[in-house]
């Protein structure tokens, strides 16, 4: 990396959390500053706006928290804890895995009409995750440990759902409680689906 590119960098890293706390709206560029110690000229250098540098925040907030995600699952050994592990991972929305809270939440609940680069790269991060999850289903069928009548398509539109508005409602209420009963029924779900 040269030290443009480094620079680039590291701003994109001290802003993501702030973002994914306080939001596109209400992050300052001074915020920004604050987080980096850099002046307003040297941001300008590498970002021609807040818009832009909201962009690659977004990016590698969901960078981070996918990788953190996929790490998880690879250490599956077979579909159903896939599946297990995806919910696990996202269990405790209190203390989420990533500062500030599920990236795709946060930011697409606020780009939904405001920003449609934004949400555009939110719609295709809930795409991505729902064929994470119907891909696992499809393995389990494939190798005999799911029923084969299972949607694996629907399944994973349901679950992915499910997740994301029970990450919110614990968010906001400040307790895990109502997460736990959609954990419960998804992997009841699961494993009613199980050979």
């Amino acid at each position: 990396m040269t030290k443009g590119e480094e620079t680039r960098q590291f701003i994109i890293e001290k802003a993501a959390p702030i973002f994914n706390t306080k939001g596109i709206a209400a992050t300052a560029m001074s915020d920004i500053m604050e987080a980096t110690k850099l002046s307003k000229g040297s941001m300008y250098v590498h970002f021609e706006n807040k818009d832009v540098l909201a962009c690659a925040a977004v990016d590698h907030n969901m960078k981070v928290l996918g990788d953190k995600l996929m790490l998880a699952i690879s250490k599956s050994k077979t579909a159903k804890e896939e599946l297990f592990t995806y919910i696990d991972f996202f269990s405790n929305a209190v203390n989420p895995p990533l500062a500030g809270g599920c990236p795709l939440l946060n930011f697409g609940t606020e780009a939904d009409d405001t920003n449609p680069v934004v949400k555009e790269k939110i719609n295709k991060g809930c795409n991505s995750n729902q064929q994470v999850l119907a891909s696992s289903v499809n393995k389990g069928i494939a190798n005999g440990e799911f029923n084969p009548e299972w949607n694996a398509e629907e399944f994973a539109i349901v679950m992915f759902a499910m997740m994301e508005g029970g990450h919110l409602i614990s968010r906001v209420s400040g307790s895990n409680d109502k997460m736990k009963v959609i954990i419960k029924t998804l992997k009841k779900i699961i494993e009613e689906n199980t050979l």
